[in-house]
């Protein structure tokens, strides 16, 4: 048996002090008497049934109490029973930390906002295995697959601007994530990479990568960052921080091309809007993948209880109305 409400059960701890004060009472009120001799009151005829039966009130009371407790805590019936598949997605973000990502076209800019973002969309998907890989002029796996998402989103909280060398390097970020996914046994595997710029270093060429990609069967989404036109940029100046507009640049048909190899979509988020949008969407787009069936039988217990409650109820209030009725 289990309790929907088990908090409730620490008021059954009320029970001692009740009982200590019934005993303290009985006690008080109890009259004393010096004989010579107590012989005669040990005699089995000496003391009446109904001396015996005026503690059956208090203990009726306290039984009625204890299961008005427990029906307050919801128990319900253990023969539950649940039947569930799951066809699970593996998901690789890759996420782009170049210096660039400190334009504020998004805000607070554009790293924070795509890892804001990206938290919302791992609290989203609780049962699937989600990675990260970041890339700027090299990458590295900042956490491979994993269900445990506290670990994965505490380790997204370290992420920041200037961990590794400088510069856009699509192509090997995309193939290392595509490393960590390929020996995935999920149905679905999936990558969402996100960038603000133009390929320009790196060994491998970003449709190199998406072809190996789609040669095990990966999906890859990609997401442009960055407003239409020109970006505010922070700058550290002798005079302090100034801000210059700095052109937005990125390669739309190459990520265009690599979702289309291996058979996912591009999308472009000029806004913080726009971004968890697109999210949202690729959220929606991957769920249709999932196949979960679940039945689950689950019966309250405590119908039975209420009812003994009123019978005990009943046979306490005739008790103390008939047998019990002159007894204090």
């Amino acid at each position: 048996m289990v309790f929907a409400n088990p908090t409730y059960l620490y008021l059954l701890l009320l029970l001692i002090p009740l009982i200590g004060w019934y005993v303290y009472k009985l006690r008080k009120t109890q009259a004393s008497l010096q004989v010579s001799a107590s012989d005669p009151f040990d005699l089995p005829q000496a003391k009446s049934w109904k001396v015996y039966l005026r503690h059956v009130p208090f203990v009726l009371r306290m039984v009625i109490i204890a299961l008005v407790i427990i029906v307050l805590a919801r128990p319900q019936s253990t023969n539950s029973w649940q039947n569930s598949s799951t066809e699970g997605i593996d998901i690789m973000l890759a996420l782009d930390i170049s210096t660039s990502m400190r334009a504020e076209d998004l805000k607070p800019n554009r790293l924070e906002a795509a890892k804001d973002v990206a938290a919302s969309f791992i609290n989203g998907r609780p049962n699937d295995n989600i990675g990260l890989v970041v890339f700027a002029g090299e990458s590295f796996t900042q956490c491979p697959l994993t269900t445990d998402h506290t670990v994965l989103l505490n380790l997204f909280k370290d992420i920041q601007m200037g961990m590794i060398e400088d510069g856009t390097a699509i192509g090997l970020g995309l193939a290392n994530a595509v490393s960590r996914i390929k020996d995935s046994q999920a149905i679905s595997k999936v990558i969402i990479l996100l960038t603000d710029g133009v390929n320009n270093m790196g060994e491998i060429a970003p449709v190199t990568a998406a072809e190996i990609a789609k040669t095990f069967g990966i999906r890859v989404y990609t997401i442009g960052v960055g407003t239409q036109g020109t970006a505010p940029y922070p700058f550290q100046t002798p005079l302090g921080l100034q801000y210059r507009n700095i052109p937005v640049e990125i390669d739309e048909p190459a990520l265009k091309q690599i979702s289309a190899i291996t058979g996912a979509q591009y999308f472009r988020a000029t806004d913080n809007a726009s971004l968890k949008a697109i999210y949202s969407e690729i959220d929606q787009l991957e769920k249709t993948k999932i196949s979960v069936q679940q039945f689950s039988k689950k019966q309250e217990e405590y119908k039975m209880l209420a009812i003994w409650i009123f019978i005990l109820l009943l046979f306490e209030i005739l008790l103390r109305n008939t047998l019990l009725r002159n007894i204090p």
